[in-house]
This record gives C-alpha cells, structure tokens and sequence, in this order.
C-alpha cells in the first residue's frame, strides 16, 4: 500500500465520533411527525439523506398522532462534539394544508424555541424562522421521499412547524442573542453532520492530511475553512489531487505554521469575508469562542480608505461580516474588499515559514472569487 493511503486510513481511523446537525434532526423529526399523521406511527427509525450522499438513520424518541397533527421529537446527538443543542430534543409537528392549488406545497414554520431573524446579514431573511437553506432542503426532501414512498403520483401538502422544547434557554448560550436571533436557537447544518470539535484531535487530524499530502510528493497545499470553501477552490485548480486540499477549520495559524515547517513550496489559505476579517485583525484561531469580528475596525478602515463617514457607520451597524459585505457591495465599495485582503496575507506570511509562497482566496458567499492575493 503506497505511503499516502496508509496516511489516509489513518486519518479515517483517528476521527472521533461524529455526530448529526440540528437540521438532520429537524427533517428525521418531520418525516417521523408525516408517517404519524397518515397513522403509519410504527414505520421505525427515519432514513435521512444528506446533502453530500448517503444517507443516516435516525431514531425517534417520540412519535404519535394528536387530532389534526403528526408529531415526532428526535433527541439530538452531537458524538464527540461538545455541542451546547447536545441531547436536546428537536421536534417537528406536521397538519395537512388546506389550500386548493393541485401542486404540491410544504409551508415552513418555527415554533417554540426555534429562533427567528431580526437582522440582516444571515442565510435567512428577516422576519423567518432561523432554519438555514441546508436545513431546509433536508426537510424537503426526506419528507418527499417518504410522501412517495406511500402516496407516489399524489401532491403533497403540508405545514410543518420545527420546535425545540428548551430552544430558547440553549439561546442564551450561543450568540443568536448578538446576531439578532430572538427566541430560540437556528436549525443548521450544511452536511447534515457534526464534526468532534476537539482542539487536540483536530489539530491532529490537520497534521495527518498534510503529512498524506507530503507522502503523496505534493509542492502546495489548498487550506480551506470547511466544505464549501474546499468546493469552490477544486473548481479553480481542478488540476491538484485530493490530498492537496485539507480542511483547517478555525485553526488558521497552527496550519500554515506547520504547513511552512513541512517545507511546502506553495500555501493556499481560501477563506470567506467573515473569516477574513478575523485574520486581518490578527486572530489566528478564528472560533467564535476566541472572539467577534471587529466591525468596528472595518468601520475605520472604510472611512480612512473612502472618505465617507456615513457609510462607515454603516458598516460598524452591520450584524455580521457577510452584513458588512452587504453594505459594502451595494455602496458600491468593493475596494474594502482588498484592503482586508491585503492585511489578511500580511498575517498569513507572518505565519508561514521564510520563503513560503503564500497565495491568499476571499470568496463570496455564493462562491464568487472576491480577492487573490499576488502571492509572495
């Protein structure tokens, strides 16, 4: 077995136990709330599938019809992840939709504890239950698959209401108080899976995948934040391997710092707005656990690269980065955009080994490439 796939088995085998996302407990939870509306309660555990392929099995912890309404609770599990929604019950209440349209139709609601959007900036509009697109989709689609599981050909019309009992205490612990999230907690996920977030093991992980990278002969690594991230930069440089793409979280400065002591030629770091900002104001572990964009160093920025104090206002009102690109894209001063970037690479070539070419990736959030650097 050639070195770098030994490598990978290790990788494979060191992770810790993971977990399922808020949003795969909300669509088990809706599917299992639909089968005890059609009375079929006894149906067993709740196949859900996830975005990337495949698919998880989730058990329910309640289910039964009530008058007009199916109802179902998953107990949410995090593995080895110490999730504050860990062991919380997520659960769904589906009642048929009487409307008259022949097509079929799934209204959405958030019930108790499940937060709702006061403030620009986030996945979802104001004004709606902070359940994010990805969430969503899975709702959809595990409910459209057990509707044609047992009603193929019919429509399907339903209003399903997501709600988490003690949602609005685990609030208090998160930072949708900050974001201008009210009542509740967000239903989110983008894999439908919850990746151990263990500084040791992570780390650990990190220095695998790069050593695979080494083994495999590799001059240059592509550093990603998550999934996303790593999608948009395979789109840009389809010509590199698998191993040179590795996943390094929130763990920017121990990453290339290991990266230039492994002696790699060339690092990319591909990173979005929000994170960006993080680095440029010199966070090298950029969880939110280790602190909060600088908007207002944003705002600074603004006004002494534009001249327009309004509009810096407006960016240190915003309630996120992805907020303050907002602004800044539809004031039309994309330049700001640069300014971060270059601050960004400073702090990445302050990380890195002498002689290290760093190239720096700013992507929007839909995937669009902002900034990149000129390397060195």
């Amino acid at each position: 077995m050639p070195v770098h796939q030994d490598l990978k088995l290790k990788l494979r085998h060191q992770s810790l136990r993971t977990g399922f996302s808020t949003g795969t407990a909300a669509a088990a939870a809706a599917a299992g709330a639909l089968l005890a509306l059609m009375n079929r309660g006894d149906s067993g555990p709740i196949e859900v599938p996830l975005p990337g392929g495949g698919s998880l099995t989730i058990p329910l912890a309640q289910q039964r019809r009530q008058d007009d309404r199916g109802e179902a609770i998953v107990i949410k599990q995090a593995g080895d992840d110490p999730d504050v929604t860990q062991g919380a019950a997520i659960g769904a209440r589906v009642r048929w939709l009487n409307v008259s349209t022949l097509e079929s139709e799934i209204r959405l609601r958030g019930g108790e504890g499940v937060g709702r959007v006061t403030k620009p900036g986030l996945a979802v509009a104001v004004g709606e239950p902070a359940i994010n697109p990805v969430p969503r989709q899975m709702i959809r689609r595990t409910l459209e698959n057990y509707w044609g599981k047992y009603c193929p050909g019919q429509p399907m019309r339903l209003e399903v209401e997501i709600f988490v009992p003690q949602g609005e205490e685990l609030a208090r612990k998160t930072l949708n108080p900050r974001l201008g999230i009210i009542g509740g907690i967000s239903i989110l996920g983008t894999t439908g899976l919850v990746k151990p977030f263990s500084h040791q093991a992570y780390r650990a992980t990190i220095a695998v995948a790069l050593r695979v990278a080494r083994a495999a002969a590799l001059s240059r690594v592509v550093l990603t934040t998550g999934g996303k991230s790593e999608d948009y930069c395979r789109l840009l440089s389809p010509e590199l391997p698998e191993e040179a793409f590795i996943q390094m979280g929130d763990y920017v400065r121990f990453s290339v710092q290991l990266a230039g002591r492994m002696a790699f030629a060339e690092i990319t770091v591909a990173v979005f707005f929000g994170k960006a900002l993080k680095i440029a104001q010199g966070m090298g572990q950029t969880h939110a656990s280790q602190g909060a964009v600088d908007l207002h160093l944003l705002a600074d920025l603004t006004a002494a690269t534009t001249g327009n104090a309004s509009l810096a206002q407006e960016v240190s009102q915003a309630n996120t980065g992805r907020g303050a690109l907002e602004v800044l894209k539809r004031a039309g001063a994309l330049q700001m955009v640069n300014v971060i970037g270059r601050r960004m690479h400073q702090a990445l070539r302050a990380y890195a080994a002498v002689g290290t070419e760093i190239t720096a990736l700013i992507f929007d959030f839909d995937g669009s490439l902002l900034w990149r650097s000129n390397s060195k």
